[in-house]
């Protein structure tokens, strides 16, 4: 046996059944290795294989045989107790799930601890097992029921019964498939060795850690450290620290024991803001964001909690408040005296599922004494009752919540009320806000949570802005917040940041700015600051601020003061202030009704998902990310999607835009805003001309506006705002073709000093008739530029028999292409491919369209000859008869001038 080469499968010391079970799963994988057991194991594991060992080939590891070990097997773990027989040339396979590290620093940091790590198996599953488990349904390999038992005992445990935030998907693949019938896994062994009881020992360092927990307030987290004298304590503290966090409930606990021999930390968080497992790596230890553990010698409980309390402050993220989430603002609300039937038009108008019901005390402040939501309307009214006062119907209560209150204590005032909406108050018991059921079920997906993304975004802000610009928006969040309003860049801008897309927006920081405030107020305060010049819309309580005209400049010394190498050609030319408002349209197609309200509100007046985003500007919320309407999982998802059903109703121009978004970003317009879009249609008859033609125009002003025109072209939309209007495949070949002449080295200078869009819309002409051209000029509106485009195109396709006719004269062609714009005839070639027209339109661009008569129309008055129209006519006829090669000579034209004036 010396000279035996062994492989080993091998995990960590206090075993539990993740790793356990992974090194049975190891064992069925490579059936020539050996997997050794620790000398350590949790007290239900032990128990376990007291009744089950014999089903398994573990071994002890005294019973580990002689010889050379030429591969170690890790699961569970990036490091081991080495075994006799390792060798500096030992090879190491990890196979370990532990997130705490990316991947390539995963395999950086075993090579540290085991040069010969060859090969790493990881991934992003919540228990280790899940991992083995996947290779054994890959190659096939069958297990017993006992096996089964184990490995799901495993997942079971790790997963927390499949509840904690690491399990994934594969997770529960791993177990259904352990799970079917075949297998045989013993739920009730299952449910025994999950919930094992504690024993004396344990109930007794149980009492004095209940005893000895410290209550600590970190970063809005609630924390435990709890420590105890304990040596020779022989069971695993694991199930006790279970016990502890169940009791207090507290956002993380960290149980330290002294157990003689070394101290051993174990700790749970039942929060992604407090990972245990980071800070269990920096003690030595490891394990999950919620779950993990360590173990430290000749250190003190002292130090330790030191360190602990340490790492806390220092990796623990602020916990999300009340503040965060709520609809900042006075909310609408209802008094108690109102009828039912005067609540009802106020939700409809506003389209709030609740509002808070207040009355006046006798000294006229304010006291909330309900809720009054859309269920109770809707029942009071039919049954006929809308006459009848809110506070009969209304919910009575008066909870509240406070913006510096933790996202639990909101959800046990919702549960303890039952109310949907919970008003916000101040410390004067004033109410600024209100949070709702729906802001709590977005908290779920924690990736569009504001903590996650600010540094994120904060990072692409500086990607995607100059120096100055960054300053700028950086000012504007500081002076914002010296008004104590709070700031935002929302809408398109937002959106393609999170694309990683570099728009136009960000080159010329053309940003919508909203303010939760006076967005008026806040412009007239820079401009006392910085100068320039403010334009209002009172109406709409918006502020356009002119940074660079030259009779109002701003001061950009003051400005820019503080930023180095400050380029001021930098500067947008202006910006524009909204104050946060909430729309509601009395008609469908007309322009809203404006009122104040907060940043929510004001996003959800806003077109589609994908255009709601925020970016918070204000100092300590830099780069904070407020996605109150599910846009980044549309982003996401790749959609385009309405936030309510009557958008289109509202302002069927958002048809277009759906389209134009849809294209752009090569999206999908999500089913039943399809289905909302088609239901509309018919709206668009209602629409204004200009308003039309300005969405169209912003289409044709896309890099490849062929994809969105064709997609308008199938479904039914350009036909609907005129039969005339239309796309074919044919007309985008020709579109791209168009932007190939433009962008060419030796491009027409008519092309590239054209705007792009009308000579798209001249293309689309080609194949009008003189009718159908000025229906489709009156139903947009087109400018007289445009027009006179689209009248060339026509005369282009009226007069295309003559222009293909090889026998035409010269004189005819000229006749025929006088009237065309000289544009048009640069873009004939693309919409005709005949060669003897477009052979017709060069040699009229390169030679007919200069040929001149001799004669001038003063030659003609000292011939004696009348003024009149006969002048025209005559130079006219000299200069076809030049072009037709007829008049060659001076001489040539007095006699067709004598003769027609002998005529005439």
């Amino acid at each position: 046996m010396a000279g035996r080469e062994l492989d080993i499968i091998l995990t960590h010391e206090r075993t539990d059944f993740d790793a356990l079970a992974s090194l049975l799963g190891a064992s069925l994988l490579f059936p020539e290795a050996l997997p050794v057991l620790p000398r350590q194991m949790n007290r239900n594991v032990r128990d376990f294989l007291a009744l089950y060992k014999n089903h398994f080939r573990f071994i002890a590891p005294d019973d580990m045989p002689r010889g050379k070990v030429r591969r170690a097997i890790l699961v569970d773990t990036r490091a081991a107790n080495s075994p006799k027989g390792t060798q500096a040339d030992t090879e190491y396979i990890v196979i370990d799930h532990h997130a705490a590290l990316a991947e390539s620093n995963l395999l950086s940091e075993s090579r540290k601890l085991l040069p010969q790590a060859h090969e790493l198996w990881c991934g992003a599953t919540g228990a280790n097992t899940t991992l083995l488990v996947e290779k054994l349904i890959e190659h096939a390999i069958d297990v017993t029921p006992v096996e089964a038992t184990l490995l799901a005992l495993g997942i079971y445990e790790d997963t927390g019964n499949l509840t904690y935030a690491s399990t994934t998907s594969r997770d529960a693949a791993a177990l259904a498939w352990l799970l079917e019938p075949t297998r045989g896994v013993n739920l009730s062994e299952v449910n025994e060795f999950l919930h094992h009881p504690v024993t004396d020992e344990q109930r007794a360092l149980l009492h004095v850690l209940m005893d000895a927990c410290e209550f600590l307030e970190i970063e809005g987290h609630s924390i435990i450290i709890t420590m105890a004298r304990a040596p020779g304590f022989g069971d695993e503290l694991s199930t006790l620290a279970a016990r502890l966090r169940d009791f207090h409930e507290p956002d993380a606990l960290f149980v330290v024991v002294d157990l003689g021999d070394m101290v051993q930390v174990v700790a749970r968080s039942t929060t992604d803001s407090v990972d245990v497992g980071r800070i269990a790596q920096a003690l030595g230890g490891g394990g999950h964001s919620r779950a993990a553990a360590a173990h430290m010698r000749d250190v003190t409980l002292e130090s330790v909690r030191a360190r602990i309390e340490h790492l806390v402050r220092t990796h623990a993220r602020v916990a999300l408040t009340v503040g965060q989430i709520m609809s900042a603002g006075r909310p609408h609300m209802l008094h108690p005296d109102m009828s039912m039937a005067e609540a009802d038009e106020l939700m409809r108008r506003f389209g709030h599922e609740g509002f808070p019901v207040v009355a006046e005390d006798e000294t006229g402040k304010e006291t909330l004494v309900g809720v009054l939501t859309r269920r109770e309307v809707d029942r009071t009214l039919s049954h006929g009752m809308g006459d009848q006062p809110v506070r009969r119907f209304m919910r009575a209560g008066a909870y509240t919540v406070r913006p510096d209150d933790s996202i639990p204590t909101l959800r046990r005032r919702m549960i303890e009320s039952n109310w949907g909406q919970i008003p916000v108050v101040d410390g004067d018991g004033a109410i600024i806000g209100i949070v709702t059921r729906t802001d709590l079920i977005k908290l779920w997906d924690e990736s569009s949570l504001p903590h996650r993304r600010a540094d994120e975004l904060a990072a692409r802000l500086r990607r995607a802005l100059t120096p100055v610009q960054l300053h700028l928006l950086a000012l504007i969040g500081r002076e914002v917040d010296a008004m104590n309003y709070d700031v935002y860049v929302v809408g398109g801008f937002v959106r393609d940041l999170m694309l990683d897309v570099v728009s136009r927006r960000a080159l010329t920081l053309d940003v919508d700015i909203v303010i939760e405030g006076d967005a008026i107020a806040f412009a007239r305060r820079m401009q006392a600051k910085y100068g320039g010049r403010i334009v209002e819309h009172k109406r709409f309580g918006t502020a356009k601020w002119l940074l660079t005209r030259r009779d109002a400049p701003a001061r950009v010394d003051a400005l820019l003061a503080g930023l180095e190498n400050a380029n001021p050609a930098d500067l947008p030319p202006h910006l524009d202030f909204v104050t946060a408002r909430t729309e509601f349209y009395s008609a469908p197609t007309v322009l809203p009704t404006v009122q104040q309200s907060s940043i929510k509100l004001d996003l959800h007046r806003r077109d589609f998902t994908i255009n709601t985003l925020a970016l918070c500007l204000n100092p300590d919320r830099w780069g904070e990310l407020l996605d109150a309407w599910g846009g980044l999982a549309d982003l996401r998802a790749r959609l385009v999607r309405v936030l309510h059903s009557l958008s289109f109703v509202d302002d069927p121009t958002r048809i277009l835009r759906a389209v134009r978004y849809e294209q752009r970003f090569d999206f999908t317009i999500e089913p039943r805003t399809l289905e909302l879009l088609n239901d509309a249609l018919e709206l668009l008859d209602r629409v204004t001309p200009a308003r039309i033609r300005h969405e169209l125009e912003r289409i044709l002003q896309e890099e490849t506006p062929e994809k969105a025109m064709l997609r308008l072209d199938d479904l039914q939309i350009l036909r609907q705002i005129h039969p005339a209007l239309t796309m074919t495949p044919t007309m985008a070949r020709q579109f791209a073709q168009l932007r190939a002449l433009r962008q060419a080295e030796n491009a027409d200078p008519l092309l590239t000093t054209e705007p792009i869009e009308r000579l798209y819309f001249a293309i689309l002409a080609f194949g009008w008739s003189g009718e159908e051209s000025r229906a489709v000029q009156e139903r947009l509106g087109l400018r007289h530029e445009t027009q006179r485009l689209l009248n060339s195109m026509v005369i282009l396709h009226r007069y295309l028999p003559t222009l293909m006719q090889p026998t035409a004269r010269p004189s005819q062609i000229a006749q025929i292409l006088d009237q065309v714009q000289p544009v048009c005839l640069v873009i004939f070639p693309i919409v005709c491919d005949d060669p003897t027209a477009n052979e017709h339109v060069r040699r009229y661009r390169a030679e007919w369209r200069d040929i001149q008569p001799e004669i001038s129309g003063d030659d003609l008055r000292r011939m004696g000859i009348p003024r009149g129209a006969i002048y025209r006519e005559m130079l006219a006829a000299l200069r076809m008869g030049r072009i037709d090669g007829e008049i060659r000579s001076r001489a040539d034209e007095l006699a067709l001038i004598e003769q027609m004036a002998l005529i005439k």
